[in-house]
């Protein structure tokens, strides 16, 4: 009896163990076996769009002692199990939404390395720096796509495009201590070498299109020297002899090894880590937290030609835009007209208004090509003296180069001086010929000219038709002595009998009224219609402070010839 009480109690006892326990570790399991050996730990989104569900082990980091069991051999976590329909096909998929994927990281076509040295750049452009370097941000989009494109034509990487943007912000206005000028901080002697030109009237250190072209051959040409884009943008900032020497020096043909050394300046050693600092913000500004930034739209534009010295008042009007606009996309230019010895300069206008460009400039532009001559203002030059030695009237030099004769001159200051036609090759042999009292019907006339205000040797000359140094010579006048109201001359003049001519060599023709236009001056308009400023002011009494403008009225006498010549 009692063995089979203890027989039947071994039963029990081995029943007891063979059912499952219900602790903690066992709700927590989940009935699907554990995932073998060889599986990977990770899926990717690919195979995930493979399978209707995912199993994924914890990482390691994320798990830790004190809230984990000891043992993590049976532990994962499942993912989400899409729901299995009976309707469900073989055309279903597994659609990944954009916000799943990792942002891929930009791409470099120089080479970046990222050390503590560019990341203490990162840090200030983040913090010091970051109004400003909010505001190049803002500006880059204007002149990043097309400087990219122009870096690629001439076969350069065109990420050095952010060598522009530490050099100025892409300011076209930026000038240096060093008197370094644009967007690529040309000094004067490298921008000539690759064909930028620098005068009083156009500086093209400061043209986006022209620097960088040349900015471009420069790289090009350091890269062939050194071989490496580290040194040449390290070059570019001290000077291709510096670097050369530093390599020689030191026997080192690295960059980082180079700025280990006291020779390079602290500038220069600094300039490709924040050219690298800045590429990687400019690339991903959202990652370094430059969020909200307003960009200016790309730069876009058409090009015209026109002649020299054109206002560019002329130049809007005819585009139908304002100045200002005109000025923003030829910032080259640090005058009010297009530069001087320039016949057919090349101007950029807004994008889509060359068509009535050429339609309005026909109608506006007279068409009369003038001559200029460029004064350089010397130490003791005035206003007077320049237009005595040109042998022209003030009041042109004032007008062209909107001065007025209280206006100071400062030296080097470059005036440009319009100069009279070259007469027709037949009038100044007649002139000539009356000149030496060989005309068959001329004889002399003496009479005396009231001087009036405002009256100039060569305006009197020009109104009376005689010789500018016969005048000078006949009344004993010099440079200096200054003609007042109500003096005489006298002035000998050669007069051709001809029944047309009025008497004393008034001008004849018939009368017309001309409408003042935008951008008309009185020395333009004598000089369309062959008149003096003089005749202008006498036949429409005007005063030496009256200034004419648009829609203005004048009388003119046209079509008649003076019959005073030259003595």
């Amino acid at each position: 009896m009692k063995s089979k009480v203890l027989v039947l109690g071994m039963i029990l006892l081995l029943s007891f163990a063979c059912l499952p326990h219900r602790g903690p570790l066992h709700e927590k399991t989940p009935s699907n076996p554990p995932p073998t050996k060889e599986e990977a730990p990770l899926i990717a989104e690919t195979e995930m769009e493979k399978s209707s569900f995912q199993e994924i082990s914890p990482s390691p980091k994320a798990s830790s002692p004190s809230d984990s069991p000891p043992s993590t051999e049976n532990q994962f976590v499942w993912s989400l199990e899409l729901p299995i329909s009976d309707e469900s096909n073989d055309d279903f998929s597994l659609e990944i939404l954009p916000g799943d994927r990792r942002k891929k990281e930009p791409d470099f076509d120089i080479p970046i390395v990222i050390n503590a040295k560019v990341e203490q750049f990162v840090q200030y452009f983040q913090t010091t720096a970051r109004d400003r370097f909010s505001n190049w941000l803002a500006r880059s989009e204007k002149y990043i796509p097309f400087m990219r494109n122009l870096l690629k034509e001439n076969g350069l990487p065109e990420d050095l495009v952010y060598l522009a943007l530490i050099e100025s912000g892409f300011n076209p206005y930026a000038y240096s201590r060093s008197k370094a000028s644009g967007p690529w901080q040309f000094i004067y002697l490298t921008g000539k070498r690759y064909g930028l030109t620098s005068n009083w009237w156009i500086d093209e250190r400061r043209d986006p299109e022209k620097s960088t072209i040349a900015a471009a051959k420069y790289l090009k040409d350091l890269y062939d020297m050194f071989e490496c884009w580290y040194l040449a943008a390290a070059g570019y900032n001290a000077g291709e002899n510096k670097i050369a020497t530093a390599m020689k020096r030191y026997q080192t043909e690295d960059f980082w090894e180079l700025i280990k050394y006291r020779y390079l300046k602290q500038e220069t050693k600094d300039y490709v880590p924040q050219m690298i600092a800045a590429a990687l913000i400019a690339k991903d500004p959202e990652k370094y937290g430059f969020v909200g930034i307003e960009y200016q739209e790309p730069l876009r534009y058409d090009k015209v030609k026109v002649p020299e010295v054109t206002d560019l008042r002329l130049i809007a009007h005819a585009c139908e835009v304002t100045v200002d606009e005109i000025k923003d996309l030829n910032p080259e230019l640090s005058r009010w007209c297009t530069p001087p010895n320039f016949p057919d300069y090349e101007i950029k206008i807004p994008f889509g208004k060359k068509e009535i460009f050429s339609k309005n400039f026909e109608i506006l532009y007279p068409g009369e090509k003038f001559q200029f001559k460029t004064h350089i203002v010397k130490k003791k030059d005035t206003l007077p003296k320049i237009a005595r030695l040109y042998r022209v009237d003030l009041e042109p030099i004032l007008e062209i180069n909107r001065l007025n004769k209280k206006s100071r001159l400062s030296r080097g200051m470059n005036l440009l001086i319009p100069l009279p036609k070259d007469p027709d090759p037949k009038q100044a042999n007649a002139a000539k010929e009356k000149f030496d009292g060989m005309g068959q019907n001329s004889k002399p006339i003496e009479t005396t000219y009231t001087i009036k205000k405002g009256d100039s040797l060569w305006s009197i000359a020009n109104e009376t038709g005689v010789n500018i140094g016969a005048l000078s010579r006949r009344n004993n006048l010099y440079p200096e002595k200054k003609l007042m109201p109500g003096d005489k001359l006298k002035i000998r003049m050669t007069r051709i009998s001809n029944p047309l001519d009025e008497p004393h060599g008034k001008r004849v023709g018939k009368e017309i009224i001309y409408v003042v236009k935008e951008g008309d001056t009185l020395w333009g308009i004598a000089k369309k219609f062959n008149l003096t400023i003089s005749e202008i002011k006498t036949w429409n009494h005007l005063n030496e402070a009256d200034l004419i403008h648009p829609e203005d009225q004048l009388k003119l006498r046209v079509g008649g010839i003076k019959s005073s010549t030259l003595n």
